[in-house]
């Protein structure tokens, strides 16, 4: 008789875990290294993946960096290979937490929060500090936010040939709609 109530309290309370955890795996990263007059560099991937913890407020990302689309795929093409080094370097992740993540917290109404954590890009992981702005309706959490990274701060070489193109400041955002399903 022990056996099978053992097992019920087992599931009910792996259940209970699996519910605090929202995700996605069709979320939006977008960047722009544009300088003000001259080309556009950006890019946009709708593959990002990413989990928050509802119980802990521990927040990860990842983006496989093949999947962030330009529109001149010339410059796709000098993305992956000459800068990201994609084959060698194929993910970007953040792992971090939520500083005082409370769900109750969450409405229909965007609500900021500091997020920080370790972003790795090109191989380097460097600590970040950013806002994160949530919400939530239903089971669903909205969360979005944006950033700026250095290119030299992670290794990532711009030719002087073009660097006059690039800003010194990458401008990164990103838009998740996070799930239990």
């Amino acid at each position: 008789m022990k056996k099978p109530l053992l097992v019920l309290v087992a599931f009910v309370f792996a259940n209970v875990s699996f519910a605090q955890r929202v995700l996605t795996r069709s979320g939006e990263i977008k960047f722009d290294a544009s300088m003000p007059n001259l080309v556009e560099i950006a890019g946009k991937s709708n593959t990002v993946s990413a989990i928050l913890d509802e119980a802990t407020g521990n927040f990860a990302t990842s983006v496989i960096i093949k999947s962030i689309r330009f529109k001149a795929p010339l410059m796709e093409e000098h993305f992956n290979e000459n800068y990201m080094e994609s084959s060698k370097y194929p993910n970007s992740t953040f792992k971090g937490k939520i500083v005082g993540f409370d769900a109750k917290k969450l409405t229909t109404n965007k609500v900021a929060f500091d997020i920080e954590g370790d972003l790795t890009i090109h191989g380097v992981t460097k600590k970040v500090k950013t806002k994160i702005y949530l919400t939530s309706i239903g089971s669903k959490v909205g969360a979005t936010g944006n950033f700026s990274v250095h290119a030299q701060d992670y290794n990532i070489e711009i030719p002087s040939l073009v660097k006059e193109k690039f800003a010194d400041q990458i401008k990164v955002s990103f838009d998740f709609d996070l799930d239990t399903k």
